[in-house]
């Protein structure tokens, strides 16, 4: 996970790693298409706070997304892994050639 410590220090956060069995919600029909999109809010219920979708549109449908252990998310979106230890208020967005990070407090409630 040297990644995911270098992804924090590259973009000044606190280095807050998710345990593998711990679940984030996944848009598994999105996979294949860009951007990748992720934010992070406050862990609870053994969630990490992780929501990751592909493309443009995140719906309000209830089944949008479907829970996944940390563990299991190389079989499926490996970009997103050397994310994963941004804390709770961070987003990104990838796309060929560009990535985005940044600290939305929307996302903590504040």
């Amino acid at each position: 996970m040297s990644n995911q410590r270098e992804i924090c220090s590259k973009f000044d956060a606190e280095y807050i790693p998710c345990d593998e069995s711990e679940k984030l919600g996944i848009a598994i029909q999105t996979i294949g298409k860009f951007p990748i999109n992720g934010l992070r809010h406050e862990a609870e219920n053994g969630t990490c706070g992780w929501y990751l979708w592909c493309g443009e549109e995140m719906t309000d449908d209830p089944d949008f997304f479907k829970p996944l252990h940390v563990s299991h998310i190389n079989e499926y979106l490996p970009q997103a892994e050397p994310y994963l230890a941004l804390p709770p208020g961070y987003r990104f967005l990838l796309a060929e050639a560009y990535e985005d990070v940044w600290q939305d407090t929307d996302l903590l409630g504040i």
